[in-house]
């Protein structure tokens, strides 16, 4: 694979790595590294992509992986997950803050859901993967992701109501 056909293959899905890396990691600055660094470890390996059935699942999972064991490691101390809000300038400013309290809660409430819940609610509801798109990212049966993505859902939004019910606990 020439240096051309990497970067056509590649670049479209960048974006989405830099994504799925800012959500597992707390920073910019970390996501940036970690997408350099995926995007390196597939230059890496350009001479066998074409056996890949699908290079952007294979960069994603490469993603996802890179992160959690950043994660994992002992340099992680300071990380956690987080998600940019990125706000439409026209709206008034009491908007504004409403959207950004809820944006914040719904981040906390991810932070407490289990690893696997968050990958796939990314995946679903900010990457906007299928169902399958997903199995095969995550190595789980399409049903498995369904019940995966209900049950994240219903917690987020479980929590979200305490939330409003209760005021803040």
């Amino acid at each position: 694979m020439t240096q051309t056909e990497f970067l056509n293959v590649v670049m479209p899905f960048k974006d989405k790595l830099y994504r799925m890396a800012k959500r597992l990691l707390v920073s910019s600055e970390e996501a940036e590294d970690a997408t350099q660094e995926i995007l390196m470890k597939l230059w890496a390996r350009k001479k066998g992509m074409a056996k890949y059935r699908n290079v952007e699942a294979f960069a994603m999972t490469m993603t996802k992986n890179f992160c959690l064991d950043r994660l994992k490691s002992k340099q992680s101390g300071n990380l956690k997950l987080v998600h940019s809000n990125y706000a439409d300038e026209n709206i008034s400013l009491q908007r504004q803050v409403e959207v950004n309290d809820s944006v914040n809660w719904v981040e906390r409430i991810m932070e407490e859901l289990p690893e696997q819940q968050k990958i796939v609610l990314q995946l679903r509801d900010i990457e906007e993967y299928s169902f399958e798109e997903i199995a095969e990212l995550l190595e789980m049966q399409p049903t498995a992701v369904r019940v995966t993505l209900s049950r994240a859902r219903k917690t987020v939004r479980k929590k979200l109501l305490e939330k409003h019910s209760y005021g803040i606990g």
